[in-house]
């Protein structure tokens, strides 16, 4: 996708205040040929100007740009305007790199359109691969973020910010209107369309169908201490095999240790050591726990958890619940 010159974005705007009262009309601005990058039947879509100015949205640009800042603070690097400064990989490759603490194999710095594109697609696999979409379409593309589209800009920000968790509270429900401008016959059409970029945090965390610890925490308080009760009975005939003792649910398990532990004892063999983090000291060596924790979980035949090891690492209590009622339900008979 080119870049627009400074007339074309004024009569693309334009074009989108038109459009609001007559939605399918043909542009009224003289467009010659030499004038538009647009090709027949192309379409490039741009925010209208009065949704730019929605406090909002202004509040979610200055958030993720702040987090992004925050992350990248070690590398020197400051990020001023999304659509500017992200469209050619060089950051998002940063902060890629920096939030999955993984090394991704792409050119440092490339000038040309290609060479950009290829590397854009690299880094937008990598994320894929990280984000494992499912039940949710991913809402940007090579085209559209190297294209400065800042609505597919900020789609792959929220999600990225979402998936791990940022220590930053995202605006919730902000809705921008996108003018959708095509080429028809030599002449510009234009249409009007609301697009979410945030719904509620809770919504965009879960992005899994609410299950019945959902309504123990929301309508039963009182039966949720019964619930752990039994769960700190449960793990603690197993865990005391090797006198270890877990008072507190929430804490207990965040590090992952005593859940690989629990797994060798209900599976009924030996956790080489070497296999995780004994003394994890950070973040990652507890998600590598847990993680780890979760396979075994698998190999014994249970399905894969709902709950993500970021989220039992952040004392995340339901999650940390799901995990543990699962072990139950399948080794509660187990002496």
């Amino acid at each position: 996708m080119g870049k627009l010159n400074l007339r074309e974005v004024s009569e693309l705007q334009e074009e989108g205040k038109n459009a609001i009262n007559s939605p399918l009309a043909p542009a009224t601005v003289d467009i010659h040929p030499e004038d538009t990058l647009l090709e027949e039947n192309e379409e490039r879509t741009m925010i209208d100007p009065t949704s730019r100015e929605d406090p909002k949205f202004k509040e979610l640009n200055k958030v993720l740009i702040d987090w992004i800042n925050d992350v990248l603070v070690e590398e020197r690097i400051i990020v001023k305007q999304l659509e500017e400064d992200l469209y050619d990989g060089q950051v998002l490759q940063k902060l890629l790199e920096k939030l999955a603490n993984r090394k991704l194999n792409v050119a440092e710095v490339t000038q040309s359109e290609i060479g950009q594109k290829q590397k854009l697609q690299t880094i937008l696999e990598a994320i894929y691969d990280v984000l494992r979409p499912h039940g949710w379409a991913i809402k940007w593309n090579v085209d559209s973020i190297h294209g400065k589209n800042l609505v597919a800009i900020l789609h792959l920000l929220v999600a990225l910010a979402m998936h791990f968790r940022a220590p930053i509270r995202l605006p919730e429900h902000v809705s921008v209107q996108v003018v959708v401008v095509r080429k028809r016959e030599g002449l510009l059409h234009s249409t009007h369309v609301a697009e979410e970029l945030t719904t509620t945090t809770e919504m965009m965390m879960g992005r899994f169908e609410r299950d019945a610890f959902d309504t123990l925490f929301d309508h039963a308080p009182d039966k949720l201490s019964v619930v752990k009760k039994s769960l700190i009975t449960f793990v603690n005939k197993h865990l005391n095999k090797l006198n270890l003792e877990v008072t507190e649910l929430e804490t207990q398990f965040a590090d992952g240790v005593y859940l690989v532990l629990l797994m060798g004892l209900l599976e009924g063999y030996f956790v080489p050591l070497h296999n995780f983090h004994l003394t994890p000291e950070n973040f990652d060596q507890k998600v590598h726990n847990v993680s780890f924790a979760f396979e075994l979980m698998q190999d014994g035949g249970l399905k894969k958890p709902k709950a993500r090891p970021e989220d039992v690492v952040n004392l995340d209590l339901k999650s940390t619940l799901r995990v543990l009622y699962n072990l139950f339900t399948k080794y509660k008979n187990i002496e």
